[in-house]
């Protein structure tokens, strides 16, 4: 519901009057955000995408992205989550079969920031700065955590030929660093999707959606090969590798001029 509706409501229930109305409207503007996260934490929590901490975490980021970009910092926040929630239930069956299914429990803490936090705090900082390049590397940042989310889930949801990408040799569904075309497609699907939510709100221009999806398609090379490196090493851990994806895609949105 519009906010500019709560002074119409509110007078016309009982004749309150504009005053009351007037000194609603800021309460309205402060808790429905706030009503909004706890009731997507608790759905996802529920779900079984969020571990407990994973909920916490997502609520602090929420608010943040939220203090940062407002409404339309929640809707892209909304499109990542719903990438997520879709992408991790698409196949499922498939993956518990071959074991590699996504925790029971659902994302934890460190994975949920690993994904939302370099997003997150560059929003802020473009708030804070008045730099829309800024903006622009965080939309470019959430882009590439959806793309990463849904490439890997859909690859391993899908009966279809897997490849390490830094030797192209077949591997089996779920290996770190290993791609497949039906999961690159369905990332870059995401990435757009992300873009464009991005732009329906006004947090970028048309023109910049060429920048937001290239940096997340970059970013999502770059956690690839990490992956089939330094976490099959057991030097990083997934969420390292994942946070570091984002970072590079915000990175090249930030040279690209966005």
């Amino acid at each position: 519901m519009p906010s500019d509706l709560l002074p119409v409501i509110v007078s016309s229930l009982g004749g309150c009057g504009p005053g009351l109305a007037a000194m609603l409207v800021p309460v309205w503007h402060q808790w429905l955000p706030i009503a909004l996260t706890l009731s997507l934490a608790l759905l996802a929590y529920r779900l079984g995408e969020v571990s407990a901490g994973g909920a916490v975490a997502g609520v602090a980021v929420s608010l943040l992205l939220y203090a940062a970009a407002g409404p339309g910092g929640f809707a892209v926040l909304g499109a990542v989550f719903l990438v997520t929630a879709a992408s991790s239930r698409f196949g499922r069956t498939r993956k518990r079969a071959l074991g590699i299914a996504e925790n029971p429990k659902g994302r934890g803490a460190a994975q949920i920031l690993a994904n939302l936090l370099a997003g997150s705090a560059l929003s802020l900082a473009a708030s804070l700065t008045g730099r829309p390049s800024a903006l622009v590397a965080g939309i470019a940042a959430l882009a590439e955590a959806a793309m990463d989310t849904a490439s890997g889930e859909i690859g391993k949801g899908t009966p279809v030929k897997v490849y390490l990408i830094t030797s192209f040799q077949r591997v089996d569904p779920g290996v770190d660093g290993g791609v497949s075309r039906a999961g690159t497609l369905a990332g870059i699907v995401a990435a757009v999707a992300i873009a464009l939510t991005a732009v329906g709100w006004r947090l970028i221009r048309p023109g910049q959606i060429a920048i937001v999806v290239v940096a997340a398609i970059l970013g999502g090379l770059v956690d690839s090969i990490l992956g089939a490196t330094l976490q099959r090493a057991g030097w990083l851990s997934n969420s390292a590798v994942n946070l570091a994806g984002t970072i590079f895609a915000a990175l090249v949105a930030w040279a690209g001029g966005g």
